[in-house]
């Protein structure tokens, strides 16, 4: 008899997308580092050529994993950007935004 899936915790969820995607961006020749901190989500750092940082969370929406992200220091007055988590081409639209 095959045992039921154990269900996963929304933090366990969030980690796996990140990872997921990180791979992603390392095939497209992108450093990034998952950061877990003892409290709070874990997040996706990726530092741009240029030294600039963005920051990648991964958020429950009604329809399913999305990534959003933006630099640090658009915190106070830029809406961040997303992609569905699933989505083929997340890494390709996250790499738009680290090379501008």
């Amino acid at each position: 008899m095959a045992t039921p899936a154990r269900k996963r915790d929304p933090q366990q969820e969030q980690y796996i997308h990140l990872v997921r995607l990180g791979w992603d961006l390392r095939a497209l020749g992108i450093s990034a580092s998952v950061v877990v901190p003892a409290a709070g989500p874990p997040v996706l750092e990726i530092m741009s050529a240029s030294g600039v940082r963005l920051r990648v969370w991964v958020v429950h929406r009604a329809w399913g994993w999305a990534f959003t992200w933006r630099p640090w220091w658009s915190v106070l007055w830029r809406r961040s950007d997303w992609v569905w988590a699933e989505a083929d081409n997340a890494a390709d639209m996250i790499v738009s935004a680290v090379r501008v």
